[in-house]
């Protein structure tokens, strides 16, 4: 689990996948609720206490983001609404939580090296995958993929895995922040050219 002060009144909370494995989890338990999803927030709000001074007191807003390789995005936003005097006193037992869920198909891998990203294209070009687009951001190569059958998402996960890891940057930092270096068709050129 890795936490984020974006602003004083709101933090980003990156879940991988093994993260909710640990506590017995998938990805779609956490659309129901549960004990262990209860758990699982009130474990994220006692880390982001300890490690961020974000308390987490009356009305919450929870935006959890599903992507597909990496894991769980979640945003938790603090009310900046002034709370009534009584409902203070009760402001340490009493969360009030709104969640906005949403998924995204796009997988994001980091690779440490160029030559970790030509053998990975090599490795998807021999399970037919072709398409893709290519980052360089802070000395790190990114490989985006967006068009696959959603059949080969765990074979893809898998090859991509062997080479790379998964990585809490979003691909609007990505694109705003970093330098494209393949717009399209990345893994057919990387074979194309390094064959």
């Amino acid at each position: 689990m890795r936490l984020e002060r974006l602003n004083y009144n709101k933090i980003k909370i990156f879940l991988t996948i093994d993260d909710l494995m640990d506590r017995g989890l998938t990805k779609e338990d956490l659309w129901k609720d549960s004990f262990k999803v209860h758990q699982l927030f009130k474990d994220m709000m006692n880390e982001a206490s300890l490690e961020l001074g974000f308390d987490a007191h009356g009305s919450l807003a929870v935006e959890v983001f599903s992507l597909q390789a990496q894991g769980m995005v979640v945003i938790v936003t603090k009310s900046t609404e002034e709370v009534e005097e009584e409902e203070e006193e009760y402001a340490d037992d009493y969360i009030e939580m709104q969640v906005k869920l949403d998924e995204s198909i796009d997988i994001l891998y980091e690779l440490q090296s160029f030559e970790d990203l030509i053998q990975l294209s090599k490795a998807l070009n021999l399970i037919g995958l072709t398409q893709g687009a290519v980052y360089h951001y802070q000395e790190r190569y990114f490989l985006h993929l967006d068009d696959y059958a959603p059949a080969e998402i765990e074979t893809v996960i898998a090859v991509l895995a062997e080479y790379g890891s998964s990585t809490t940057l979003t691909l609007h930092r990505l694109q705003e922040y970093g330098k494209q270096i393949m717009a399209e068709e990345a893994v057919r050129q990387l074979n194309d050219y390094f064959q």
